[in-house]
């Protein structure tokens, strides 16, 4: 779900240091959602205040913490005036961070919290079917029977996940399944708004409007007098500010030096070791162990992906823009 072709301005690809450095961004996130799963259940230093930390106030602070971090970055290197874009993209970025970034994050995390970390993920990676429904019905793209069969194997392969096919009958959180769908949707939309602006600016300085939007969004929704009503506890706030780094300015770093070194159909396999790594390190963290019904669910999940990302008829590969994890 994190493939984006390379800029056209990219050093000569290389794909072992591109796979290298995707593979850590991957590592990264697995963490990230991880310690959000541990905090959400206690399990992450259970004496402390942590577990009262809940999916708004990561995503806020995962946001605000984000984009202080890259306007801080980018801000003496690039200065006041080439950080400006014109108002009409600054509002389309502004909504793409409404409706893209903070919608995804705390959907997301609503379903890692009530659900697992790795019905989370999977469901929210179907971003890319949802993408070719849209395009298919709008007719900007013509479905072709690999893709159409790709559909019904993610939809299989969602099923399976959530254990709609096990031996005994689920006692399913549909708030959580339902999130999870949110965040897949959410993340779509993301990617579609994504391409047109990603054309004409860098990654970094959308990631910084769009994180802006996302944080002056959660500062009405939760605005600072809640949040000094919660009274956090100074473990609690070195939580968040080192979650918030783990889980954009590292993986991002990597993931977008990644991009460089990488074909776009490359980058569309390199981008399925997200859930891959995040499922194998909430497995080893937190005993979220995958049952072999589960696992055939996420092979059908992420082979339906790479053959929805597929070219068609001589076209280039069409992989996501960037990742709102």
């Amino acid at each position: 779900m994190k493939a984006a072709a390379p800029d056209s301005n990219s050093p000569q690809l290389h794909p072992y240091r591109g796979y290298f450095y995707i593979a850590a961004s991957a590592v990264f996130w697995g963490i990230s959602a991880t310690l959000g799963r541990a905090a959400f259940t206690g399990r992450l230093l259970p004496n402390s205040d942590i577990r009262s930390v809940n999916p708004l106030i990561l995503s806020q602070a995962r946001t605000t913490f984000s984009f202080l971090a890259v306007l801080l970055a980018l801000l003496p290197v690039r200065g006041w005036k080439r950080l400006r874009l014109p108002l009409a993209d600054v509002g389309r970025l502004l909504i793409l961070g409404l409706g893209g970034v903070a919608a995804s994050n705390y959907f997301y995390y609503v379903a890692i919290q009530r659900t697992n970390v790795a019905t989370a993920i999977i469901v929210q990676y179907t971003a890319p079917v949802w993408m070719l429904v849209y395009m298919a019905v709008r007719g900007i793209e013509k479905p072709t029977l690999a893709k159409i069969t790709a559909v019904f194997l993610a939809i299989a392969g969602i099923a399976l996940v959530i254990g709609l096919f096990g031996q005994r009958r689920p006692q399913l959180d549909l708030i959580g399944v339902g999130a999870s769908l949110i965040a897949a949707f959410s993340f779509a939309y993301y990617n579609i708004g994504g391409h047109s602006i990603l054309a004409r600016y860098d990654r970094w300085t959308v990631l910084l409007y769009t994180t802006f939007a996302a944080a002056a969004f959660w500062m009405v929704i939760n605005p600072p007098t809640k949040i000094a009503a919660a009274h956090y506890s100074a473990t609690t706030w070195i939580f968040l500010v080192v979650f918030s780094m783990l889980s954009v300015l590292l993986p991002f770093s990597f993931y977008f030096a990644g991009l460089q070194y990488l074909e776009p159909t490359k980058a569309i396999v390199a981008s399925c070791l997200e859930p891959v790594f995040t499922i194998l390190i909430a497995a080893v963290a937190l005993q979220e162990v995958v049952k072999p019904m589960q696992g055939l669910g996420v092979a059908l999940v992420l082979g339906a992906i790479l053959v929805v990302q597929r070219p068609t008829r001589g076209q280039p590969a069409t992989p996501l823009v960037g990742p709102v994890d």
